[in-house]
């Protein structure tokens, strides 16, 4: 039965295109992502009151990320690819510059991009663009690191995979082995050898390679095999998939497999077809040894529905699916939805697609998974499926009980209803002609929620950054019942006066709950707190302002945390960069203390600005000992 609200106003997000002009959904949708970035498809909001007199509320809802669209763009302003030659080939040749002359003792490649104290993890010499990272340890062998990036060294975006076997000391890099995977989403239905389907929707294959990749997401199992997924997509068509490729213990990350020739294995969920825009997979696996589901490898993602009417500009719904694996990442279970519904948590599901239920928490975005000791799996995610009079968001967060095997087919996440994690403050947020954004650094910014698990006692903590006090800050929420219930959430930062935000958390192995979180910070410009401003480069302070990248560390919820700056200064991306800095950053403690931040900064000038930037961006890490002991 649909709850009563007194009104329901759905905001028209394509402005002056007439109902006429759109024939349908299925038929205008052939390409989201171009759609998108072109303003064919504009962000969805919905405009609410909760009263015939109250003031209307009209909120946005969450939407494709930045990676993705960030691509498309740089397709459709530039061509097929943007810049992505390696410049030098080898760094150390006659035509590299001299301060290029030397290797140091931190990096193989490129030696003037290591400064400050940090070593810079991607190898490579292009000047072109890494952001978007996240860092895994091995939990077989500490002294082994897995990072990934966003890269844009061939042209397009891609995902990049970085390994360490020297605790973060020295890196290599690799791009991950798909690029001439074709789209069939056909071939991946049930078969009597492998009875899931590795679909949502399916639609017939482009038979083409993918264009790019993003949202790059490492895991290691209990044993030290190594994982990685990655979303792979086109720029001009509906085709994307999802893949989370392994690498075996013997190579420690420095090699994964090639998902073509494997046929069948390693694919998530492949899709052509508007109803499944897949978007923001993260993966992990179960490394608790006295689990029942120990090494099970989990892969959760969004998928929008663009194909209702006219009024929501196509756009239907964006819930959270999930997968596992029980054979090490060789198949995967039929995805599932995993959001579920709420009658008190979540409103309006059906505003925009009459089948779906009122109740249903279908605005999602930035779902992150984490095992529990006993076999569980807890997801957290953004969700904007609020009440009437509520203009802000709210972190959710279900619990999972997997059973069955994914070979035989009987895999199942079996998920409950979803729990409130914490609020998320929307009202405030600055706004750039990109959306929600920090506008200091001109780049566009979210709200997703991470979660970092203690392995020694199962204690969960989940971080996300909103606006409640006037200014990005982080929040951190904890809950020590498996994520049945959560505590209220608790600021991070102890300064004021910066935009805080991509938070990353993780929780020392010890049963002390020594927790840290890393975040960038970036100087505020004037008059961000004004309500109506459009913020665009030339005002005063967009795009001008300078950030940098710092590490935080308590017990608990025992907050605000001392901090420690990891990062010089640097300054806001810009040319075919600008506006993009990722979705996330990383941070891994491996041992007792001993914590890894990973982050994207612009410190380094490029001297061939022709290659299409002005700064470089470029992924460093450094070995640190978590503060606030």
């Amino acid at each position: 039965m649909k709850r009563p609200v007194k009104v329901v106003l759905v905001a028209l997000c394509a402005v002056g295109l007439s109902i006429s002009a759109i024939a349908t959904a299925q038929e205008r949708s052939k390409h989201v992502l171009s759609d998108v970035v072109t303003g064919v498809i504009k962000r969805p909001t919905i405009t609410v009151q909760a009263a015939p007199n109250a003031a209307a509320v009209t909120r946005a809802l969450p939407f494709i990320s930045s990676g993705r669209l960030k691509t498309a763009e740089i397709a459709l302003r530039f061509g097929q690819h943007d810049a992505g030659a390696d410049v030098f080939g080898d760094a150390r040749g006659p035509s590299a510059p001299a301060s290029m002359a030397a290797e140091t003792a931190n990096t193989i490649g490129c030696s003037n991009r290591t400064s400050n104290g940090n070593v810079r993890v991607n190898q490579d010499c292009t000047y072109t663009g890494q952001a978007e990272e996240k860092i895994v340890y091995n939990p077989a062998n500490p002294n082994n690191l897995i990072a990934g990036q966003n890269d844009h060294r061939v042209g397009y975006n891609q995902c990049a995979i970085d390994w360490s076997t020297d605790d973060g000391v020295h890196w290599g890099d690799l791009l991950p082995p798909f690029r001439h995977r074709l789209n069939d989403p056909a071939s991946e239905l049930a078969t009597p050898g492998d009875p899931n389907n590795h679909t949502i929707v399916g639609g017939p294959g482009t038979f083409h390679t993918y264009d790019a990749g993003s949202d790059p997401a490492p895991a290691f199992d209990s044993r030290g095999r190594g994982f990685f997924t990655c979303i792979a997509f086109d720029v001009f068509s509906n085709a994307n998939l999802i893949y989370a490729t392994q690498s075996p213990v013997e190579a420690q990350g420095s090699f994964f497999y090639d998902i073509s020739p494997a046929g069948r294995f390693f694919i998530v969920d492949e899709e052509n077809d508007p109803r499944a825009s897949l978007d923001k997979p993260f993966i992990v696996a179960d490394t608790f040894t006295q689990s029942p589901n120990r090494d099970n490898v989990y892969a959760t993602w969004t998928v929008f529905n663009f194909t209702c009417g006219p009024q929501s500009n196509g756009y239907c719904s964006g819930a959270i699916f999930g997968s596992v694996s029980t054979d090490h990442g060789l198949t995967w279970s039929t995805p599932e939805e995993i959001s579920g519904s709420s009658s008190t948590l979540c409103f309006f599901g059906d505003v925009f697609d009459p089948t779906r239920s009122p109740s249903a928490c279908d605005f999602d975005q930035g779902s992150d998974p984490a095992p529990q000791p006993n076999g569980n799996l807890v997801v957290i995610f953004s969700n904007g499926n609020t009440a009437a009079n509520n203009p802000n968001s709210q972190q959710l967060g279900v619990i999972c009980h997997p059973s069955g095997s994914s070979p035989a087919g009987t895999a199942k996440l079996n998920c409950g209803s979803p729990v409130k994690v914490g609020d998320d403050i929307l009202v405030g947020e600055p706004v750039c002609d990109l959306g929600s954004c920090i506008p200091g650094a001109y780049i566009r910014t979210n709200d997703f929620p991470r979660i970092a698990v203690n392995p020694t006692n199962g204690h969960l903590f989940a971080a996300w950054q909103d606006y409640r006090n006037g200014e990005y800050d982080i929040q951190l929420a904890a809950s020590v019942d498996g994520g049945k219930t959560w505590s209220a959430s608790v600021q991070v930062n102890p300064d004021s006066g910066t935009d805080h935000y991509f938070a990353a958390d993780a929780v020392a192995p010890s049963h002390h709950d020594r927790v840290g979180v890393s975040y960038y910070r970036t100087e505020r410009v004037p008059n961000e707190n004004v309500p109506g401003i459009i913020f665009v480069p030339g005002m005063p302070g967009v795009q001008q302002s300078n950030s940098d990248y710092v590490l935080a560390g308590g017990r608990g919820l025992s907050a605000p945390f001392n901090f420690t700056v990891v990062s010089p200064e640097f300054p806001a991306p810009d040319g075919v960069q600008t506006g993009f800095n990722g979705d996330y950053s990383g941070l891994v403690i491996n041992k007792e203390d001993e914590a890894h931040p990973l982050w994207s900064d612009t410190r380094n000038v490029n001297p061939f600005p022709l290659n299409g930037s002005t700064h470089d961006e470029d992924i460093f890490t450094m070995s640190v000992e978590l503060p606030g002991r």
